[in-house]
């Protein structure tokens, strides 16, 4: 079974997040990084912060950019993120 659903356009990711009261700007400023690092999610696989912005939209990453979680027999492949690094 082939993958057939489409990646949300990015329009459609930004107007999710306006929707619950946030900016992607402000999501990354909120997330500790940089204002515009959360962008990167909308054009680039980075399973961090397609966590980030999946969690405030309320909707899993694999719903939102399918393209980037099911290989190509259709089967969902979630990544491992690693864990946060302990302060020293």
């Amino acid at each position: 079974m082939k993958n057939t659903r489409e990646d949300w356009h990015p329009a459609d990711i930004i107007a999710a997040i306006r929707k619950k009261g946030s900016t992607l700007t402000a999501l990354s400023r909120d997330s500790g990084l940089g204002a515009s690092t959360l962008s990167n999610t909308l054009s680039r696989r980075w399973p961090k912060g397609e966590l980030i912005i999946a969690t405030m939209i309320g909707v899993p990453a694999w719903e939102i950019w399918p393209s980037r979680y099911y290989n190509a027999n259709g089967e969902l492949v979630v990544p491992k993120l690693r864990p946060p690094k302990a302060e020293a």
